[in-house]
């Protein structure tokens, strides 16, 4: 095996890609460590709405995860968008009708998982993809300039 073999796939990327594909996978594990959370919603009792809500957001979150850390692809954009919506969504139902000891669990779930995981959507849905469309477009000449 030769030297040029063992090195990483991130090794001579872009530091804006190697950042873009951290922060997916930071994203799609969040959104895989969300099942778990929504056997203990289930267990403890609580209403149908707020499982489909965490259920919906848990299937943004891979999905724009992986999205995210493919190559260019159009439904990346929409998907981090959308989930963005969801989280805070969510967190602002969450604080608008919790009372007492649990407005303090919203208010810590708001500032520590679903504020800055809306945040990294909202980075993964506004970052432009080196090689994406918008650069493509950038590339090609255009019919309209004079030749």
């Amino acid at each position: 095996m030769a030297v040029g073999e063992l090195r990483s796939p991130l090794v001579g990327r872009a530091p804006r890609e190697t950042g873009r594909h951290r922060l997916a996978s930071v994203v799609a594990i969040c959104g895989v460590a969300l099942v778990p959370w929504l056997a203990v919603l289930a267990a403890a009792g609580t209403g149908p709405a707020w499982i489909a809500l965490d259920s919906l957001e848990a299937v943004g979150l891979v999905t724009t995860g992986l999205l995210a850390a493919g190559p260019a692809h159009q439904a990346r954009t929409p998907a981090a968008a959308v989930t963005a919506a969801l989280l805070l969504l969510d967190a602002s139902l969450d604080l608008a009708t919790s009372h007492g000891t649990a407005l303090l669990v919203a208010v810590a779930m708001a500032v520590l998982a679903e504020l800055p995981l809306a945040a990294a959507c909202g980075v993964l849905a506004l970052r432009r993809t080196p090689g994406g469309p918008a650069q493509r477009r950038a590339q090609q000449p255009s019919s309209l300039l004079p030749r």
